[in-house]
C-alpha cells in the first residue's frame, strides 16, 4: 500500500519593499506548471495589490491565494523581504543584496538569522562552473537598450519613443522601434557579454544597424549605422606591455588598465553591460570625455555609481531617467544641453516590463532551480546558494559576513 506524500508547501510572497516592485518569481501559468511537473508541491500565493499579475490570475489557474504564508515551507520572493515579513525557521529565496557587505542590508541578514530562517540567494545559485543559473540580467539588458534609443531620441530630436514602463509587454516595445531614426554614421559601442549584454544584443539587432568587429569600427567608415560588442580584452591591457591574460586579469585586474577611449572618438553611444570589479581599472575619466569627443549618450545598464565611468554620477529613477554631465566641470547639467553627455542610469531596468521580465525569470527557475530543490542535487547547487541555516548560522561559504554582521566592516 502507498502512503500518501505530505505535499511541499510552497509561498509566494507579497513584495514589500518600497519603492514597490511589481514582478513575481513565478507567473500563474509558471504556477500550475509546477505543480503539474511535481505532484507533490502545493503554491499558495500571498494577496497583493500591486503585482503586476493580479490575484485573480492565480485563481483563474486553480492557485491558492492566501492572506498569510506561516503554513509553507519555502517562500519565492523577488527584492529583499521586509523584517516584519520573515518568518521564523523557514527557507526563502529572494535577492538579498548583502554579498557585498552592504551596509544598508545589514538589520535584515542579523534578522534572518535571529530568526533562524534559511536564505537561499538568487544571486550565488551557480553551477559546478560558478556560472550563475538565475537572474534579471537579460530583461535589464533589452530595456537599457530600449532606453538608450529613447534617450538619444530625446537627446536629438529626431524622434520620440514610449518609455517601456508604459508599454504593456515587449511586443509594444518592439513596435515603439519602429520610430527610431538614426544618422548614416552613427555608431554604437557595447562592452560585455553576460545576460546583460546578450539582452541589449536582442534589441539593437530588431533595427537596421550593422555589427562589426572591434578592428573595423577603429580602422573603417561605413555608410549606415554601427555597432561593436566589446569583450574584456577589446577595452583593457597590461599597463606593463600592452598584452592580456584573462586568468591574470580577474586575479590582478589593478596590473591592467583601459583602452576603452580609443573608441570615444569614433562613438555616439555607449552602452555598458560589463560586470566591474571595484579593483579594476576605471574605464572612463572626465579626462577622457574632455577630449575628442563625438560622445553623445551613455546608456549604463551595468550602473557603477562614481565609479569606472566618470559621467554616472548617480542612479536615475524609471519617472526622471535622463541627466546631463558636463565634461568639462563634472557636473550635471540638462541633458539636452549642447555640452552634455546625456546619462541614463536607472538602476532597476527589469521593473519597467514586470511581466515579460517575471516570465523569463520564473522559466529560468523552473528550468535550473526547482529540479535541484525538490529532486537530485550532485553539484550541491542549493546548498552553495545557501547564505544561512536554520540553525542561524552563516554557511560556511559565507563566514566572510562574520565581521559585517557585527558592524566591523
Amino acid at each position: 500500500m502507498i502512503k500518501n506524500i505530505k505535499p511541499i508547501q510552497i509561498g509566494i510572497i507579497r513584495e514589500g519593499k518600497v519603492p514597490p516592485d511589481f514582478r513575481v518569481p513565478l507567473t500563474p501559468q509558471q504556477c500550475k506548471t509546477v505543480e503539474t511537473l511535481f505532484p507533490n508541491v502545493k503554491i499558495s500565493v500571498q494577496t497583493s495589490p500591486i503585482r503586476t499579475f493580479k490575484d485573480s490570475d492565480y485563481i483563474d489557474e486553480g492557485i491558492q491565494v492566501v492572506e498569510e504564508l506561516n503554513h509553507c515551507d519555502i517562500i519565492f520572493g523577488v527584492k529583499e523581504v521586509p523584517m516584519t515579513d520573515l518568518i521564523p525557521e523557514k527557507t526563502f529565496f529572494f535577492f538579498s543584496h548583502t554579498l557585498k557587505k552592504q551596509p544598508y542590508n545589514r538589520a535584515l541578514l542579523q534578522k534572518i538569522l535571529d530568526l533562524k530562517v534559511r536564505l537561499v540567494d538568487y544571486e550565488v545559485i551557480k553551477d559546478k562552473n560558478n556560472k550563475r543559473l538565475i537572474g534579471f540580467g537579460r530583461y535589464a539588458g533589452i530595456v537599457g537598450c530600449y532606453n538608450a534609443f529613447l534617450t538619444y531620441g530625446l537627446k536629438s530630436g529626431a524622434y520620440s519613443l514610449k518609455p517601456a514602463n508604459q508599454c504593456v509587454d515587449r511586443k509594444e516595445v518592439e513596435q515603439e522601434l519602429k520610430k527610431v531614426i538614426l544618422p548614416s554614421n552613427f555608431s554604437i559601442v557595447i562592452t560585455g557579454f553576460g545576460r546583460v549584454g546578450h539582452g541589449a544584443k536582442e534589441i539593437i539587432d530588431l533595427l537596421p544597424i550593422k555589427e562589426v568587429s572591434p578592428d573595423e569600427f577603429l580602422n573603417n567608415t561605413f555608410n549606415g549605422p554601427v555597432y561593436t560588442q566589446l569583450d574584456t580584452e577589446d577595452y583593457f591591457e597590461k599597463t606593463a606591455d600592452g598584452s592580456f591574460d584573462k586568468k591574470e586579469f580577474y586575479t590582478q585586474p589593478e596590473s591592467y588598465s583601459s583602452k576603452l577611449n580609443q573608441f570615444l572618438p569614433f562613438c555616439d553611444l555607449y552602452i555598458p553591460c560589463h560586470f566591474w570589479n571595484n579593483r579594476s581599472p576605471l574605464l572612463i575619466t572626465q579626462a577622457d570625455l574632455q577630449k575628442d569627443r563625438r560622445l553623445q549618450v551613455v546608456a549604463d545598464i551595468s550602473c557603477d555609481i562614481a565609479g569606472p565611468i566618470a559621467c554616472t554620477i548617480r542612479p536615475s529613477k524609471v519617472a526622471d531617467p535622463i541627466y546631463g554631465y558636463d565634461p568639462a566641470t563634472g557636473k550635471e547639467i540638462d541633458f539636452k544641453d549642447p555640452n552634455a553627455i546625456a546619462v541614463m542610469a536607472v538602476d532597476n531596468l527589469p521593473c519597467e516590463l514586470p511581466r515579460d521580465a517575471s516570465e523569463d525569470f520564473g522559466n529560468e527557475l523552473i528550468k535550473h532551480v526547482l529540479p535541484k530543490l525538490f529532486g537530485a542535487d550532485p553539484d550541491r547547487v542549493i546548498e552553495r546558494g545557501t547564505e544561512t541555516d536554520i540553525e542561524g548560522k552563516l554557511m560556511p561559504n559565507f563566514e566572510y559576513l562574520e565581521n559585517y554582521l557585527k558592524g566591523i566592516e
